[in-house]
Parts: C-alpha cells; sequence; structure tokens
C-alpha cells in the first residue's frame, strides 16, 4: 500500500488531484491555516456552499465543489482539539481520516490529499497525528482499492521529514 500513500512538501491549495481535504473548523466558513488558504483560493463560492452545509462535527466530514482550486472538489472535516489526550483526541482525529475517505469512496474520487489535520492552531502533536493519519489510510487502502493516490501534504521540512520516517515503518 505504500506506493499508493505519497508524501509531498508544499501547498495543498495547488495540488492536481480529485479532492483536497481541509482540516477545517465546526463553522465550515473558513479559519486561519490551511482552512482559510483554502476558502482565499478557492473563492467566494466555497463559502456560500458551505454555509448551506450547516457546519459540521468534530470527526466528520462533508464535501463541496472546489471552485478555483486545481481539485474538483473539497472534503471538509474538523478535527479535535488537543487537550492532554484525555478526551478521545485520537479517535476524533482517525474519524476525521475514516469518514473523509469513506466520503471520497462514494465520490469515486481516485486522489486526494490530505493535511496534517489538527496540528496547527489545534495544536495536536505533530508525530501523533501522522502516525494516526498514516495508519488509518493504510487501513483503508488495504480493504479498498477505489483510491489509486492518497497525498500526505506537509508543511516544511521537518514535517515532511518526519511522516516519510513514520510512512517507512509501516
Amino acid at each position: 500500500m505504500k506506493n499508493k500513500i505519497i508524501v509531498v512538501e508544499g501547498d495543498i491549495t495547488k495540488l492536481q488531484v480529485d479532492a483536497i481535504v481541509n482540516a477545517a473548523n465546526r463553522s465550515l466558513l473558513g479559519g486561519g491555516g490551511v482552512d482559510g488558504a483554502i476558502h482565499r483560493a478557492a473563492g467566494a463560492e466555497l463559502l456560500e456552499e458551505c454555509r448551506s452545509l450547516k457546519g459540521c462535527e468534530t470527526g466528520e466530514a462533508k464535501i463541496t465543489k472546489a471552485y478555483n482550486l486545481c481539485a474538483k472538489w473539497v472534503i471538509h472535516t474538523v478535527g479535535p482539539v488537543w487537550r492532554d489526550s484525555t478526551c478521545q483526541e485520537d479517535e476524533f482525529l482517525a474519524r476525521c481520516y475514516r469518514n473523509s475517505l469513506a466520503l471520497a469512496k462514494k465520490q469515486e474520487i481516485k486522489t486526494i490529499a490530505f493535511p496534517a489535520i489538527s496540528t496547527g492552531a489545534y495544536g495536536f502533536p505533530m508525530d501523533r497525528a501522522t502516525k494516526i493519519a498514516v495508519k488509518e489510510v493504510n487501513n483503508f487502502l488495504v480493504t479498498n482499492s477505489s483510491i489509486e493516490k492518497v497525498f500526505l501534504v506537509c508543511l516544511g521540512q521537518s514535517a515532511y521529514k518526519m511522516t516519510q520516517r513514520i510512512l517507512g515503518k509501516f
């Protein structure tokens, strides 16, 4: 399955894939980090469509068109805010990946790109989040052939190297 998981460093909004995943907040109306970048790149139509979705709960996922992005779709998922691992943060983060991948399968998406969900302003430890991401993506790909490539998009060399290292252990 490793050949289906590609680690890249760069800007998720520039990737030419069927879908990019947005690490959104519960309102789905834009915010900081990757969420703000996706909304800015997609344009005002994304915000309008997101308003119609009436938000999203932590661990869940919803899909919209991608408008001005290179991708066709945006899958919005709400990651958990890191507290101290006593609030089921690992499980909620795993659900983000599972639900996003299930939605991609339902939409017949072949290529999808994920950011490091919850690792920015939400404070989830990067190494812990990356292990969860790789495990969930790998588990999905073992039992589903519908998705051909999954891109794990890293911001910066240190995140890229760590993700490569963790992927190498699977």
